[in-house]
């Protein structure tokens, strides 16, 4: 954008790293930060000025609005270095896009892209020897938002805290998943903040997956709410169905969140001369194509996992089992995309940002 970075935004960068004491091979998903932290307060109706400084915590206020209506959002992006030492995002301006119509959906200030973007590229910049190469190694990038203003009415607070914090990562999901299709639960309703990534529409998710948890199952297949006949969601991720040799998933919608990575695996399949059909996919469509044998398989698609794998459903307390498929689409668009994130193949849609 032409800025000045240094007039612009604050830095103040730690006197000593904790990268050494890092086990870069030993990572546990999201439990481990970088030396800094993006922070950028919303009072008097206007943005102040951003600053970069040490990770660590802060205090609030027992009042603040985000304990008592929770108001908060967020995104989850990541960042790769490539073996020349470069440092990439992936399709950024999606992620903004998406944090700012959460934003006005929880009736709170868009962050405009100055703050977003340049400030996210800066605070890469400070802590680039996070990011390792290779694929796998990635730096989980988590902007949010929540409401900082005092007072326990409810309405919408006058004064927010917009953050990026960075975590290094391996991958989020490992091993066999088995889901359950839901049958009385849902993750959202229409007219409700389903599309939204709102803070709240993951802890409802708990207490069922727990339960699915529970009867062995690592995630749930989520339905739409008035019928529970339409298959939406897997866990956090969207969902596709391989059925002979078309992929199907549900279109966008109030429900259903405009995922970076599905948008990214369809163009990513059509570009393969995979044929994708995007509509709503009945739960009884799903239940026939595994008895006649055309389901051939079923991944979810989000930031953290990319993709993951699903080997088997149960519907009405029955249990079907995915065959084993020696050319799986699913690993190969996975593989695809994330040479193009890493920089190992032609970024042939310009999806991809350096640093």
């Amino acid at each position: 954008m032409g800025l000045d970075i240094q007039s612009e935004i604050d830095i103040v960068k730690v006197a000593s790293s904790k990268i050494n004491e890092v086990d870069f091979e030993n990572l546990t998903f999201g439990n481990v930060f970088t030396d800094h932290m993006l922070i950028c307060d919303f009072k008097d109706g206007k943005w102040e000025k951003p600053i970069i400084k040490a990770y660590e915590p802060f205090l609030l206020d027992p009042s603040a609005k985000v304990f008592h209506y929770g108001q908060a959002i967020f995104e989850g992006m990541k960042a790769y270095k490539d073996d020349n030492d470069d440092v990439w995002l992936f399709r950024p301006e999606e992620n903004l896009d998406r944090f700012n119509k959460s934003a006005v959906r929880m009736a709170m200030p868009e962050v405009p892209e100055f703050i977003f973007i340049d400030g996210l590229k800066e605070i890469l910049k400070i802590d680039k020897e996070w990011v390792k190469k290779g694929v796998g190694n990635t730096l989980y990038i988590r902007p949010f938002m929540i409401a900082t203003g005092t007072g326990v009415i409810a309405q919408p607070s006058s004064q927010y805290r917009f953050m990026i914090i960075l975590s290094p990562a391996k991958a989020y999901y490992s091993g066999e998943v088995k889901v359950i299709i839901a049958e009385h639960y849902s993750r959202a309703a229409n007219g409700g903040i389903g599309a939204a990534k709102a803070a709240g529409n993951y802890s409802a998710q708990f207490y069922p997956t727990q339960l699915a948890h529970d009867k062995g199952f690592q995630q749930i297949i989520w339905t739409d709410d008035a019928t529970h006949t339409k298959l939406e969601e897997a866990g956090t991720m969207n969902v596709f169905f391989r059925i002979d040799n078309t992929l199907y998933t549900a279109p966008t919608s109030e429900r259903i969140l405009d995922g970076v990575t599905r948008k990214s695996i369809i163009d990513l399949a059509k570009r393969e001369g995979i044929e994708v059909d995007v509509r709503p996919i009945l739960v009884s469509e799903l239940v026939e194509a595994a008895k006649n044998g055309s389901l051939k398989e079923i991944f979810g698609a989000g930031t953290a996992a990319v993709i993951n794998p699903i080997i088997g459903f149960s519907c009405q307390d029955v249990y079907y089992e995915l065959p084993q498929s020696e050319n799986s689409v699913a690993l190969d668009l996975k593989q695809k995309l994330t040479n193009i994130q890493h920089k190992l193949a032609e970024d042939t849609f310009s999806w991809t940002v350096k640093i």
